[in-house]
């Protein structure tokens, strides 16, 4: 998601955050409640990482330098890491990574490439559900469901649920066709309208149209039970 004014997204956290606290409770237990944002760091920090790294990585392979040069075509989460959005990731369950500027005049064939940067960010967030969707058999395996239900044990299992669950809810956020999303610019290269003034009137109301999708709980709708179904599908083929 590419943020077009800070002070904006600032209050978007914080509605979303006192929402969903006032809804849930969230901090009748503050320690609790603490505890699990720990648990939850690592699965956000390596979703957010992972998924621009991706975008670099694709724009990189295909001839474009700009990611490069901008040192964003590396695993080190502090050049792919936005703090507003991580801080939404981490109250709210929406959150974005700083996003990865490319120049699309540098690919050899710009339509078809500019589709593959924006596939590759979702493309990798579903990869790592899958390869962690191993680890957590083979650590249920190795460990053994009695050493689960203990403490650190249970920590280490919830850690890698969250990274499960986060890179499969950033997949399908990152894939509603709401400008600045990867969804929107997918659907814009298949349809073909990137160079129509119709692509620039969506896109200067697309940061609108998202807060409103999240404040109304529609974004919610198409998230949650997508990320239930394809979270249920790979622990019930893998783990079980």
């Amino acid at each position: 998601m590419r943020r077009n004014n800070i002070d904006f997204t600032l209050i978007i956290i914080v509605l979303l955050l006192l929402g969903r606290s006032l809804r849930s409770g969230g901090f009748s237990s503050p320690s609790e409640w603490l505890m699990d944002k720990i648990i939850l760091v690592p699965a956000i920090v390596i979703g957010l990482t992972f998924h621009e790294f991706a975008h670099a990585f694709m724009a990189d392979r295909l001839g474009d330098q700009t990611p490069r040069l901008q040192g964003r075509v590396t695993l080190n989460p502090l050049a792919h890491i936005d703090w507003i959005g991580l801080v939404a990731l981490f109250f709210a369950g929406f959150g974005w990574g700083k996003p990865v500027q490319i120049d699309p005049y540098q690919f050899h064939h710009r339509r078809r490439d500019e589709i593959l940067v924006s596939v590759a960010g979702v493309a990798m967030n579903f990869l790592l559900a899958i390869v962690f969707t191993f680890v957590a058999k083979g650590f249920l395996t190795v460990a053994g469901a009695g050493w689960i239900s203990s403490g650190f044990g249970e920590s280490i299992w919830l850690m890698i649920i969250y990274i499960i669950q986060i890179n499969l809810v950033l997949m399908i956020f990152n894939l509603i066709p709401v400008p600045p999303l990867d969804g929107f610019n997918i659907l814009a290269q298949i349809v073909n309208i990137r160079e129509t003034e119709t692509y620039w009137k969506i896109y200067q109301y697309g940061n609108w149209i998202l807060v409103a999708l999240i404040l109304f709980g529609v974004a919610g709708l198409i998230i949650r039970p997508c990320v239930s179904f394809l979270f249920n599908l790979l622990t019930g083929l893998i783990i079980y």
